[in-house]
C-alpha cells in the first residue's frame, strides 16, 4: 500500500526522467527545423540570374526551385526535399559545403549552416571572427614588443610589425602556410632564427597533442597533423606521446637584420583554454630590447 505521498514523488520522478529522455530529442528537432527555414528562406532569396540559371516565364517560386538547388549542389532533390523538411536525415560536410557554395551563403552564415547542422566546417576559415578591430589595434600599441593572435593549432592569425619581421619576412608567407608548426618544419629562414628549434618543436608538438584530445574529429586538425606527417622530423617528435599545457618561458631569436634576441613569452587567452590567444614576447634585457626597437624602425621603413 502506498502513499499519496509516494505516489507524488514517483509520479515525479517518472515526469523527470521521461524528460530526460526526451530533452536531446527535442533539441535536435528544433535544431533541424531551424536548418530547413533558413535553407528555404535562402533558396527563396537568391535568383536564377545569380547562380548562372534562366527565369523563364513561368516561374512562380520566389528564388530558386528546390530542384534547382538540389541540381547546383549535386545532391538528390528528394534528399533535400526531406532536409527542408526538416527530416531526420544525416548530413555529411561535403554536401553542406555545396549547399553553403549554392546558396552564396557569407561566412556568418556559412558558419551558421553548419552549427544547426551540429558539424564542423572542414574549410579553414579566412576571416577569424576572433580577430576585430580592436585586437588589431591592440597588436600595432604594442609594437616594438612582438605580438601576434594565434589559435590552439598554432594558426597565425594577426600579427604586428615587429612579429611580421621577427623569425622570418611574414607577409611573404601564404596565408595558409601561417602555421607555427608548419614553418617550423618547412621554411628555412624560420627555423634558422629559433636558436634551440629542437626543444621549440618538442613543446609545440606536446601543447598540440593536449589541444588536439579536444579536437579529435575536427577536420581542420586532421588536416594538419595529416600535413605535418609528411615531415619525418615531425613524426619522430610526434611519436614520443608528450602531453604540455601552456606556460611561460624565456625564448632566443637569432634575427637577420638586428642580431640575437632574448624575449619572455606569455600568452593572454581571449576565450576558454586552449582557444585563442595572443601571444606577446617582451625583450628580457636591455640590449633586446634596444634590438626590438630597431627591427620595429626598420619593420616601419618597409
Amino acid at each position: 500500500m502506498t502513499t499519496m505521498a509516494q505516489e507524488t514523488v514517483t509520479e515525479a520522478t517518472a515526469g523527470a526522467a521521461a524528460h530526460a529522455a526526451v530533452a536531446p530529442q527535442t533539441a535536435s528537432t528544433v535544431r533541424r527545423h531551424e536548418l530547413a527555414a533558413f535553407l528555404r528562406h535562402r533558396r527563396e532569396h537568391i535568383t536564377p540570374e545569380q547562380v548562372g540559371l534562366p527565369r523563364g516565364t513561368r516561374r512562380r517560386t520566389p528564388g530558386l526551385r528546390r530542384e534547382e538547388v538540389a541540381q547546383l549542389a549535386a545532391v538528390g532533390v528528394t534528399w533535400y526535399t526531406w532536409l527542408e523538411q526538416a527530416r531526420d536525415i544525416q548530413v555529411s560536410v561535403q554536401v553542406l559545403d555545396a549547399l553553403a557554395r549554392t546558396l552564396l551563403l557569407d561566412p556568418s552564415e556559412r558558419a551558421h549552416l553548419f552549427q544547426l547542422a551540429d558539424a564542423t566546417d572542414p574549410r579553414p576559415a579566412t576571416v577569424c571572427p576572433v580577430v576585430t578591430p580592436a585586437l588589431r589595434a591592440m597588436l600595432d600599441q604594442l609594437d616594438p614588443i612582438p605580438a601576434c593572435l594565434q589559435n590552439a593549432r598554432y594558426d597565425i592569425l594577426a600579427y604586428n610589425r615587429t612579429y611580421g619581421m621577427l623569425l622570418c619576412d611574414m607577409d611573404a608567407v601564404p596565408p595558409e602556410d601561417r602555421n607555427c608548426m608548419i614553418l617550423s618544419y618547412t621554411h628555412e629562414e624560420w627555423r634558422s632564427s629559433i636558436v634551440h628549434l629542437e626543444k621549440s618543436q618538442r613543446l609545440m608538438a606536446a601543447r598540440f597533442r593536449g589541444s588536439m584530445a579536444d579536437h579529435l574529429a575536427d577536420p581542420s586538425w586532421k588536416t594538419l597533423l595529416k600535413r605535418l606527417r609528411t615531415s619525418p622530423e615531425f613524426c619522430e617528435v610526434w611519436d614520443r606521446h608528450e602531453v604540455m599545457g601552456a606556460s611561460p618561458r624565456r625564448k632566443e631569436f637569432r634575427n637577420p637584420h638586428v642580431g640575437r634576441i632574448t624575449v619572455d613569452h606569455s600568452d593572454l587567452w581571449l576565450g576558454p583554454s586552449r582557444g585563442p590567444r595572443m601571444v606577446t614576447y617582451a625583450p628580457a634585457d636591455e640590449e633586446s630590447r634596444e634590438r626590438l626597437e630597431r627591427l620595429h624602425a626598420i619593420a616601419q621603413a618597409r
